[in-house]
């Protein structure tokens, strides 16, 4: 079989889990190394993940980012973090790249997270939220209940609160400001204190 050739990855981080974790959010894997601009969660300047935690928390988009040295602040990005009980990590542990791309669409999961263990790291955490269509399947596998619409929640048997979010990725056709909107609507359901100004 074609896909047996191909190179297994195995996901390069910890999950990131701040002392009481309120909410975890999940995208599917990392892009190739290549792509990064730092060594964390969502290191691709063209995704906009962090333009959108900017623009949510601080009510700037480069509020995480500079610009002039195009690197993203990474301290500044683990404090907020820390302040607002996010955790982070992928549905997927090992993949297979099917076209050699970021792609969720040609990526092949080989094991996904062990989700259960890891929120049981997290006693405080009732609410997952997943960044874009795949990883809103393979959690729905995981928890064996039905995929979310989009920007909708559903609770498990467990009590845990299941998002389904719009993909941060460009290659998502929706503005950052209503990807933002989104996200606010789901930060204020799990608790998550936003400062409007």
């Amino acid at each position: 079989m074609e896909s047996e050739s191909l190179h297994i990855e195995t996901h390069p981080w910890e999950p990131f889990v701040p002392d009481g974790a309120r909410i975890l959010i999940m995208g599917t894997f990392p892009p190739g190394q290549h792509r990064w601009s730092m060594d964390f969660y969502y290191p691709n300047r063209t995704n906009d993940f962090w333009f959108m935690m900017g623009l949510i928390f601080f009510g700037d988009r480069d509020a995480l980012y500079d610009r002039r040295a195009r690197l993203f602040n990474l301290p500044a990005i683990k404090e907020l973090l820390a302040e607002k009980g996010i955790a982070l990590n992928d549905t997927a542990r090992k993949v297979r790249r099917l076209k050699g791309n970021a792609s969720d669409k040609f990526l092949e999961i080989l094991e996904p997270v062990p989700l259960h263990e890891l929120l049981a790291q997290m006693p405080e955490c009732h609410t997952v939220a997943t960044t874009g269509e795949k990883a809103a399947g393979v959690v729905a596998e995981l928890t064996a209940t039905p995929v979310p619409k989009m920007g909708e929640m559903l609770t498990d048997a467990s009590g845990l609160n299941i998002w389904r979010m719009p993909s941060t990725s460009r290659a998502f056709p929706m503005k950052l400001e209503d990807k933002a909107s989104y996200y606010s609507r789901m930060f204020k359901a799990a608790g998550i204190a936003i400062d409007e100004g």
